[in-house]
Order: structure tokens, then C-alpha cells, then sequence
């Protein structure tokens, strides 16, 4: 196209543009790209250098309008006049060059007079009759510098940023990724581009991912921070993290060009969270473990508090078992090469299961031998891990291989056994197994069954010590105590003696039927303040001295009197006592009472009632003796009863004495009973069970006064 077809200059210097035939026209488009916020001017000169198209632009960087600068010398308009010469030669040369070409930086007049810095582009052009044009680009300097330092920061950031950045087209594909992002993915960029995450990033959830992106496409309201936990394909063993947000990216008109995404790799702060969480996990199952573990001094229901927490927080089989060596009261340790003898104590599962039936039943005896990895456990002291249990180690793990099997068909996949370790001694140890669960086990969770075996290894410990005391104590207890009434003279007799729960609650109280000269007897309760062993020793001495003061055929109260004395010197102990002395000639009771609870009498065809006996001080609160004691005198005939019996029997820690002492005669109220149906009764509904059970040891004494025989 010749340059009278390009543009048509008039003698104003207007120019008329023409549109080719045969086209559609172009829409403007308002696109607030980066030529709009360059603002490049376009013109055209012709060889003569007269200005032959003025662009928009150009009016804007410069100042002149179309109908003033068209037709106009552009150098006489725009340069300085010391530039002319240098301005010329260079349009020379621009123009005379097939490839002429110029770029720089040059001062140009404004129309306002001011010179300003504009950056140029100039080139030689041709129209379709071969004449030579030169078309000026030019803009101003400063945008374009600052454009340019925009434009570098911004690449380089991207690239150099340790956070994964993308952009994605309006389908959702690929148009670039930064280095940072072909690491998270582990994926270089050409795997990438054109590509949608489904196609590029297989192991996450993509289908939800897309469909935030294009909520983000359709609202414009970013997505921010959104975690997301998947595995890589270069790592696929682990679980990773990623924040990942979602911006629309739009030119300055609104224009929706794309979508902007960055990730960021939060694997660390991830699995620290996660570590976190297991770690209050953790506390918070030791905290109940406190709480549940070591509710009584009784080894069997410690051993089950440990497998009720042991399951299902840990496992879903779990046994505790104890070195029989150690119940026995020897130490645990025997020879490492030879087996080991363990008492099973719990087993707990958390569904059926036959993996139960592999396990030793509580109560029983079990030998393992030294390959045993229980057997292993108590003799290292160590935990024994097999994360993942194959055939092979089933036989290790069971007593035998019918139980082996068992393990096999009930899907156990992981062991873990923890040695039980109180005040350095090995104990037994906690057996763990999974079928159900998953996980295998891991290293956690052998800190935290280690914990767990630790705190009750030292509840065990001391279960099995108090049982060894209390054991010692009743058997002192027992065998100070009379084993068989002996004949007594116008008297039946029943008595009963049981201990308390715990062992520091044995020892203190006695009961006794002493046949006396004269056909009398003399029936004593007594209880000494106090528990233990050293309890049941002070009883048993003051047991004795009564005995012996009773053949004295002494006053009840006046015996009372020597035995406050004997009491005195007794390294403080105090006693309570009722002295009954039974005359079958004279039909008489005579009781005299030293702080004790009062007797019961129940006559025939009457309502038991309490004996308002006179009650003196404890024995021994006196310190040197001396005390004042007053006996009490009573007709008794065929039929009636006395009952004698400690506090153990009547009191409640919780309920106030009157309580337990109407409770007494009710149960002494009705048809007439066998004396030892009596005792039991009265055990039976006194002691209680649960919360009340064997909190003290209990004594009690019930006399019936015979009918004389016949002749």
C-alpha cells in the first residue's frame, strides 16, 4: 500500500485513515494491558520527515493533538535545535539501511516547552510501492524503567521464592510454574504446562481442589490458606501438608485472565502439630490411667484397671502378667537361659475375639521359654516392638503353636510387650497386640504403654507388698483368736471374725469365751485403735492378760481396772473392751464396759434392745492406770441373747453410728434364728459391699442362754 493510501495528509495536515475492503472492522478493546500503562506512542514520517501518522498516544506522551503535529517536520516540532544535526544523520541512516534500525534514549520537546527523556524504538519501513517510512515507538523513559524493575523483581521473586507459585488459565490448566513449585510437586515444569492438577498431581484430592478453583474463577473471592495432606509420588510413604491459596488474576479493566495459585510445604509444622496432639494425647491418657489404675490395694483388679486403659487406647488384646517368682516374695531375675513362670492376672480385648484364647487365662500358671519374647522383655527389662508380625514371629510371640495359630486366624499384625518396673525390679510385663486397628505399633506408642506399665508396675508393687502384710497380719490376726469355743455351762456360742480390705486395716480386734470356775463364763469383745501387725501383737497381749485376770474370778469392772492399767504401759495404745460374766446358777449377766460400743441383748418374744451400760474411758487413755469402771447386773434366762461385736461391724464412713446401730436390731428382730445363721446374717448385711466393704476389720460374740436339762 503506497503512503497516499496509508494516510492522506491535507493542507490543514489532517489525516483521513481508510478502511480495507473486504475486512471486518477491529473493536477497540479497553484492555488495560501493558501497552496502556506503557502508553507507547506510535508515529510515522515519511523521507521528507514530515509526520504522517500521530497515534493517540502520541497526543498523551507529548502533548500535541493530531491536526498540529500531522504534516509537521518532526524534528523542527519535537528536537531541541542543538539536536538537529545529530537527529538528521541518525534519520539518514535509518532510512538508507534495508535494515535500519535505532534504539535509545533521547530528550524531546513537549508541547508545554519542557524537554523530557523518552525511550525510542525507530525503524525503517516499506509500503506495498517500495517507499521508505520510519516508524517512531517511543515512551517515557521513567515508566519504562520502572516498568522494567517491576517486571525483574517480580521474576525474580518468583523464582527464587521458597513458596510454589502458578498460573493457571480460565480451564484450569497449566500456564506456568516457578522452580519452587516443581520441587513441592516433584514434577519439572514441562509436566506441567497445559496440564490440569488431576492430570499432574494424581495423589491428592483433585476433584475437590478444581472445584475451588473454579468457585474462585466465578466469585473473585480468594481462597486463603487451605490445608491440604496428601502423598507424593516421590515420597510415598509419608503423609505431607500443603497451605495452599487460590487468587483471580484480572487486568486493570476486571477481565478474568486466570488464577493465581501458591502452595507453600507445611510438612513440618504439620507433622510437629500432629506430634503435638499425640503428645497431649498422650497426657491426657496418662491422666486417666492416675485416675483408674490403683483404685484398690488388690493385685488382680489392678492388673485389670492396667488392660481396661491398655484397650482399646492402645491394642486390641491386652494381658498382664507377673513373675510368679515375685508373688512368691523372691526376686524376679533367674537364669537368663532358662524359661520363665508367669501368673497371668488380665486380659482384656476390645471385641470378640478368638486371639483371646491365646492368651493365658487369669489365674493361670504359664511357662515361656528364653526365645519368648515376653520371656525376653522381663529378662532385658526392655520393650520388645514387632511393628509388623509376620508367621515366623507368631512363635515367638505365643505360648505354643496351637495358640500361634489362633493369633494367626484372629489378623494380629503387631506386638509390643512392656516390662512392668517398680522400685527397680521387674514385676511382668504388659502384652499388647493388634488385629483390628491398622497402625502398627510405633515408637510412641511404646513410650506411652511404657509410661502406662511404669505407673502401674509401682500400683501392682504395692497391691502385692499391702497382700504380703495383710496376709502376715491375719494369720497373726487369726491365730491369736480362738479357733473352737470350748464347752461352756448354761452357753451356746457363735462368733465370727473378718478382716478389712487393706492390709494396714488388719489386727486390732478379738473376741473371746473363756469357761470359769463355778460353771461362769466370760465373754469379751475388745478392739485395739490401731492396724497392722503391731495391732494384732498389742491385742494378743492384752488377749492374754485378760485371760489371766479373768481365772482371778475378779468383777468385771474391777477387771477392767487391772487391764486399764497393763494398757497404760503399752506404747500408747488404746483399747475398747465389753467384760460380760455369765453366772448359770444365779441367772445373771454382769457386763462392765471400757469405751466400747454397747451389747445387745435380745430377750425372747421382745425387741432387741441396747444395753445402757455404764461406759468407762478407753483402756490406756488413763496413762497411769487407775480409771473408774462400774458393772452392770441383769437377769437372763433360757432363750435370751447377747451379742458383742466392734465397730467394724456398725460403722460406715460415710452414714453416722446410729444409722448402723438401728440397722443391728433390725436384724436381730424376728423369729428366733440359729445362732451361726445369725453371724451370718448380721456379716452379710452389715458389711455391705462396694464403696463399704472390709474398710475395718470386724469381731463379734453372740451368746444364747440354754434351757436347763431336764433332771
Amino acid at each position: 500500500m503506497s503512503a497516499e493510501g496509508f494516510v492522506h495528509a491535507g493542507s490543514a495536515g489532517h489525516v483521513k485513515r481508510s478502511r480495507p475492503q473486504g475486512r471486518t472492522p477491529v473493536t477497540r478493546s479497553d484492555s488495560g494491558g501493558l501497552l496502556d500503562i506503557l502508553g507507547v506512542a506510535a508515529i510515522v514520517i515519511d523521507v521528507r520527515g514530515r509526520i504522517v501518522f500521530w497515534s493517540p498516544q502520541a497526543e498523551a506522551l507529548l502533548g500535541y493533538p493530531a491536526q498540529e503535529a500531522l504534516g509537521q517536520y518532526a524534528a523542527r516540532l519535537l528536537v531541541p535545535e542543538e539536536q538537529f544535526d545529530f537527529v538528521l544523520r541518525l534519520f539518514a541512516d535509518v532510512m538508507a539501511d534495508e535494515e535500519g534500525s535505532w534504539e535509545g534514549s533521547f530528550p524531546v520537546r513537549h508541547k508545554d516547552g519542557e524537554l523530557r527523556l523518552l525511550e525510542f524504538r525507530n525503524m525503517r519501513l516499506l509500503d506495498d510501492l517500495g517507499d521508505p517510512y520510519a516508524l517512531v515507538l517511543a515512551t517515557d523513559r521513567s515508566i519504562l524503567r520502572r516498568v522494567e524493575r517491576d517486571l525483574a523483581l517480580s521474576v525474580r521473586l518468583v523464582e527464587q521464592s521458597p513458596i510454589g507459585l502458578a498460573i493457571m488459565d480460565t480451564d484450569l490448566r497449566y500456564v506456568t510454574v516457578n522452580p519452587a513449585l516443581e520441587r513441592i510437586n516433584g514434577l519439572p515444569a514441562d509436566k506441567h504446562i497445559g496440564r490440569r492438577v488431576r492430570d499432574t498431581l494424581p495423589f491428592l484430592d483433585a476433584q475437590t481442589i478444581e472445584a475451588s478453583m473454579r468457585h474462585v474463577l466465578a466469585t473473585g473471592a480468594p481462597l486463603l490458606d487451605q490445608y491440604t495432606i496428601g502423598r507424593t509420588s516421590e515420597d510415598p510413604q509419608h503423609e505431607h501438608a500443603w497451605s495452599v491459596s487460590f487468587h483471580r488474576l484480572e487486568d486493570a479493566n476486571g477481565h478474568v485472565l486466570g488464577l493465581a495459585t501458591s502452595v507453600v510445604d507445611v510438612t513440618d509444622r504439620h507433622r510437629a502439630a500432629l506430634e503435638a496432639d499425640r503428645a497431649r494425647h498422650r497426657l491426657a491418657v496418662v491422666a486417666d490411667a492416675s485416675i483408674r489404675i490403683g483404685t484398690t490395694l488388690d493385685l488382680e483388679t489392678t492388673a485389670r484397671e492396667l488392660a481396661d486403659v491398655a484397650v482399646p487406647e492402645l491394642a486390641d488384646i491386652a494381658a498382664v502378667d507377673v513373675l510368679d517368682s515375685v508373688l512368691e516374695g523372691r526376686r524376679g531375675t533367674t537364669d537368663p537361659r532358662g524359661p520363665a513362670l508367669f501368673r497371668a492376672l488380665a486380659v482384656n480385648a476390645g471385641y470378640p475375639t478368638e486371639a483371646i484364647r491365646a492368651a493365658d487365662p487369669p489365674g493361670q500358671l504359664a511357662r515361656y521359654d528364653a526365645d519368648r519374647l515376653v520371656t525376653q522383655c522381663v529378662r532385658t527389662g526392655r520393650p520388645m516392638l514387632v511393628a509388623h508380625v509376620a508367621e515366623s514371629d507368631l512363635r515367638g510371640i505365643a505360648r505354643d503353636p496351637e495358640s500361634a495359630a489362633l493369633l494367626a486366624r484372629a489378623g494380629v499384625h503387631s506386638y509390643l510387650a512392656v516390662p512392668l518396673i517398680a522400685r527397680g525390679e521387674v514385676l511382668g510385663a504388659l502384652d499388647l497386640k493388634r488385629a483390628r486397628n491398622p497402625l502398627p505399633f510405633d515408637q510412641d506408642d511404646v513410650a506411652l504403654a511404657s509410661e502406662l506399665a511404669n505407673r502401674a508396675a509401682v500400683c501392682i508393687d504395692n497391691a502385692r507388698w499391702y497382700e504380703r502384710q495383710r496376709n502376715t497380719a491375719l494369720t497373726l490376726q487369726r491365730s491369736l483368736l480362738p479357733q473352737h469355743p470350748p464347752p461352756l455351762t448354761g452357753l451356746d456360742v457363735a462368733s465370727r471374725y473378718q478382716p478389712a480390705g487393706a492390709a494396714s486395716e488388719v489386727g486390732g480386734d478379738w473376741f473371746d469365751t473363756l469357761p470359769l470356775s463355778g460353771g461362769k463364763t466370760a465373754l469379751i469383745v475388745g478392739d485395739v485403735m490401731g492396724s497392722g501387725i503391731n495391732a494384732a501383737t498389742t491385742m494378743g497381749r492384752l488377749r492374754t492378760a485378760t485371760q489371766t485376770l479373768a481365772e482371778l474370778d475378779l468383777d468385771p469392772a474391777e477387771l477392767l481396772r487391772h487391764l486399764d492399767k497393763i494398757t497404760a504401759g503399752l506404747d500408747n495404745y488404746i483399747a475398747t473392751c465389753a467384760y460380760a460374766l455369765y453366772d448359770p446358777h444365779r441367772g445373771t449377766l454382769c457386763i462392765a464396759n471400757a469405751g466400747h460400743l454397747p451389747p445387745v441383748l435380745v430377750r425372747r418374744g421382745r425387741e432387741p434392745e441396747l444395753l445402757d451400760v455404764p461406759t468407762g474411758t478407753p483402756l490406756g487413755v488413763g496413762g497411769v492406770g487407775g480409771v473408774a469402771f462400774r458393772t452392770m447386773s441383769l437377769p437372763v434366762g433360757p432363750g435370751d441373747q447377747l451379742v458383742l461385736y466392734t465397730d467394724g461391724l456398725v460403722e460406715r464412713r460415710d452414714e453416722d453410728i446410729d444409722m448402723g446401730l438401728g440397722k443391728l436390731l433390725g436384724l436381730l428382730d424376728g423369729p428366733e434364728r440359729g445362732l451361726e445363721q445369725t453371724c451370718d446374717r448380721l456379716l452379710r448385711n452389715l458389711r455391705g459391699t462396694g464403696l463399704h466393704e472390709d474398710h475395718d476389720d470386724a469381731a463379734l460374740l453372740v451368746a444364747r442362754v440354754r434351757p436347763p436339762e431336764p433332771g
